[in-house]
């Protein structure tokens, strides 16, 4: 019996190539085989494992090829394990270039941790200063807080194909476009949070031409602001056919009653072309009649479309 169950596994590690016994490797600032977590990343097989990550702070630029990459907070909750760096987009040479933690690896999760750009923290000059740059498809981030300013989410797509993401229980800070890209992003019963500033979009999508399958959804999501948070905007469109869906979001905030921004009012139009919509609103912030003409209010069975089960499944069938 036991030579059987060897065979077996071993069969299983023959066929998928991944050998689900392996430990997953430990990061810590003492008493683990690696201190930095790009150290343990580096040190992982070429498809991927998972790393587990104590309590602290790690001030250090994390790049993440491989696929199958799983980071693993041990603390009792997210702000206990914190990835950092410090880059601006005019300090590091572009904003893509300025990423804490830069994601292209596919099968990506993320769990209990945060992940910072603190660049405003340096440097007084504005500049856009991103957290977290993710292109994974099938990507999972579970109870993750991104924290920064001007683009701190960068949530994007590959080229060959659109990146599909899910966000669970995460909380995502910011001002200007904080949450931008052309990924297939799905948010489930996240908080987005517009800190004080004199102007917040909370998304920039960039979907570019109508054919391309990317978009945002916020589903259950709950949108809040810091008192001196001002001109608070659900979002504006980076490219043309930018899609963002607001679904049973509870709005805090006190956001401008037209909901949705021109990219850059007088000399953009971008609002005819783009898809802002939403469903079933509730909170301070919600107000239908108000909205931006060109933005809608979706029906139930609209909504639907917008499904975490509909929207993320694709081809392969996927279901985070």
């Amino acid at each position: 019996m036991i030579r059987t169950i060897g065979l077996v596994l071993g069969l299983a590690v023959l066929t998928t190539g991944v050998d689900a016994r392996a430990a997953a490797l430990r990061v810590a600032h003492a008493g683990a085989p690696f201190a930095t977590v790009q150290a343990a990343v580096d040190a992982l097989p070429a498809n991927g494992g998972a790393i587990e990550i104590a309590p602290g702070e790690y001030r250090e630029k994390i790049d993440i090829q491989k696929p199958g990459v799983r980071l693993i907070g041990k603390g009792r909750a997210p702000g206990d394990v914190v990835l950092v760096w410090s880059d601006g987009a005019i300090t590091a040479g572009g904003t893509f270039k300025s990423a804490s933690v830069k994601v292209s690896g596919d099968g990506f999760i993320a769990r209990n941790l945060t992940i910072q750009n603190d660049y405003h923290l340096k440097d007084p000059r504005p500049s856009q200063a991103v957290a977290l740059a993710i292109t994974a498809d099938r990507a999972v981030l579970e109870r993750v807080r991104l924290l920064g300013t001007q683009d701190t989410l960068y949530a994007a797509s590959k080229k060959e194909r659109p990146s599909r993401q899910y966000f669970r229980d995460c909380y995502v800070e910011g001002h200007i476009d904080f949450i931008f890209g052309n990924a297939k992003a799905f948010f489930d019963r996240c908080e987005v949070h517009a800190i004080a500033h004199g102007e917040a979009m909370l998304t920039a999508q960039s979907k570019a031409s109508p054919d391309q399958d990317s978009a945002y959804v916020f589903d259950r999501c709950r949108i809040t602001a810091d008192p001196g948070a001002e001109h608070v905007w659900l979002g504006r469109a980076w490219r043309p056919y930018a899609t963002v869906v607001f679904l049973r979001t509870r709005i805090d905030a006190a956001l401008e009653p037209a909901g949705w921004r021109e990219w850059t009012p007088g000399k953009t139009d971008t609002l005819s072309t783009a898809t802002f919509a939403e469903f079933a609103s509730t909170g301070a912030g919600a107000n239908p009649q108000a909205r931006d003409p060109h933005s809608r209010q979706l029906t139930a069975a609209q909504a639907k479309a917008w499904s975490r089960e509909v929207f993320l499944r694709g081809a392969d069938g996927w279901w985070p």
